[in-house]
């Protein structure tokens, strides 16, 4: 047996001994059990009932009777967002951005229904979920059980009897490093076969899996790394101790609280109010379809009669209403698209500007790798708000075309004084069946692997960091022996 393993392995014996290293673990793997027991439960739980609630909306879209178009344009559908079934280990922002968003014609509205804010302020600080415990709670028991690896050593003056026999610096770390790295491969067992049932029952992809697991196997050791480093630095153990807490702190504390503020305060985003009017004021600008004389809709009536090759609207073979509708839909579109990509842009500059805190602390580049590679990142909330977006879009349309169709011009002008007109308005409600489900498309295997790339390059670099560190530790420690 080589003189790492032996040190490693007696390493372990002392912490079986130990009575605070023992607790640590034992309580530390029972949050983790129970975090991936609830949070697994949570997701199936919550994806059950957006599931069923889609269902219920479409059967009341599908079950409304015979109506004019333009009502079921303004009668509206929901839409749900499923979630992702890697969500059980990293539930990401779905907590925070809302689930559901109601599609109506002439607006886009917001996603509601997120469960922090419905929820209690301590929610807010963070979920026990699977990710929470080994992005936070592991490198702090670590801290704890390993803290004194190296200082209590010199402390008690053992370092130089180790030394006297034969024992190098870098084979000292290198076994008090291996027996917390058996303490670490221990923490991430509930995590890993909770990722082994979401692939095998959950149906989650294997390839984000595996790149989760690899990755928070690097985060651990960097922590491993980390711990035993410090403790070399310091000839007693409360000062390594103070040391590695401060660290734990300052890195998977405060630095993740303060990026986001940082990151809003550098890119700040207009409220949804000024959004609101900034886009009716560009809308009246460009055309008003509600007035007769307007410019825009003067010059696309003009062209439509020259189209059909007849001098009055009420002689055209389809209704103008409706395609006065149609146009007016498509040109509030393309602002709500403007806007929402505008949106868009200013909150991805946000997020860099968050994750370039990941050079200070291997959390935050950790918190990002896990979200984007379970698919519950930012991005898969603007995918959804675009696939909504795109929908609600069809919908109107098809509801338009309907209109344009279905109805003569006028007997749509006539709907409110002539009461059998408005009796023909009404089309058979077999059309409403005709207006396809919204089916959302998740991030690819590919794509996930593309946004979880940054994050993980900012992980591998602070385990390279710690690695050098560990190195030049080994070499201080060998030359003060």
């Amino acid at each position: 047996m080589s003189i790492v393993r032996r040190i490693a392995a007696n390493d372990i014996v002392q912490m079986r001994r130990s009575r605070v290293a023992l607790v640590s673990l034992l309580i530390l793997l029972a949050l983790s059990i129970v975090a991936a027991l609830t949070s697994i439960a949570h997701r199936d739980a919550s994806d059950e009932l957006r599931a069923r609630f889609q269902a219920q909306a479409d059967v009341e879209f599908e079950g409304q009777p015979a109506r004019h178009p333009h009502r079921m344009v303004h009668y509206g559908h929901f839409v749900f967002r499923p979630l992702p079934p890697l969500a059980a280990f990293d539930p990401g922002v779905d907590s925070f951005t809302g689930n559901t968003i109601f599609l109506e014609g002439h607006r886009q509205n917001s996603a509601n229904f997120g469960d922090v804010r419905q929820s209690s302020l301590l929610a807010r600080f963070g979920q026990l979920t699977p990710a929470f415990v080994l992005q936070v709670l592991a490198p702090l028991v670590l801290v704890f059980i390993g803290f004194g690896a190296i200082a209590r050593e010199r402390e008690q003056g053992t370092l130089r009897v180790l030394a006297a026999h034969g024992v190098s610096a870098r084979a000292m770390l290198g076994g008090k490093a291996a027996a917390l790295g058996v303490v670490a491969a221990i923490m991430l067992a509930p995590a890993a076969l909770a990722m082994a049932w979401l692939v095998a029952a959950g149906g989650a992809p294997i390839l984000p899996a595996l790149a989760l697991l690899a990755a928070y196997a690097a985060y651990l050791a960097l922590w491993v790394l980390a711990v035993v480093t410090v403790s070399s630095l310091f000839s007693n153990a409360r000062s390594s101790l103070v040391a590695l807490l401060g660290l734990w702190t300052l890195t998977t504390i405060l630095l993740p609280r303060i990026a986001p503020d940082i990151a809003l305060a550098a890119n700040p985003l207009p409220t949804r109010l000024e959004t609101d009017i900034a886009i009716q004021r560009d809308v009246r600008a460009t055309g008003d379809s509600h007035n007769p004389d307007d410019p825009y809709y003067a010059d696309f009536r003009a062209g439509v009669l020259e189209q059909y090759g007849v001098d009055d609207v009420a002689d055209l073979p389809v209704n103008y209403s409706g395609l006065q509708a149609m146009v007016s839909e498509e040109l509030t579109s393309s602002m709500f698209d403007r806007y929402a990509e505008r949106q868009f842009a200013q909150q991805r500059q946000q997020g860099n500007t968050a994750l370039a805190f990941g050079l200070l602390s291997p959390a935050i580049a950790m918190r990002d790798l896990s979200m984007a590679a379970a698919g519950t990142d930012l991005e898969g909330h603007r995918r959804f708000l675009t696939q909504a977006e795109a929908y609600r879009f069809g919908i109107v349309q098809q509801l338009n075309q309907l209109q344009a169709e279905a109805l003569t011009y006028a007997d749509d002008r006539s709907r409110n004084t002539d009461p059998e007109a408005a009796q023909r308005v009404r089309i058979d409600p077999s059309h409403w069946h005709d207006v396809p489900e919204f089916s959302y498309r998740s991030a690819t295997t590919a794509e996930k692997l593309t946004a979880a790339a940054p994050g993980l390059l900012l992980v591998l670099a602070w385990l390279l960091a710690m690695v050098a560190a560990f190195r030049i530790a080994a070499r201080r420690l060998g030359r003060a022996l």
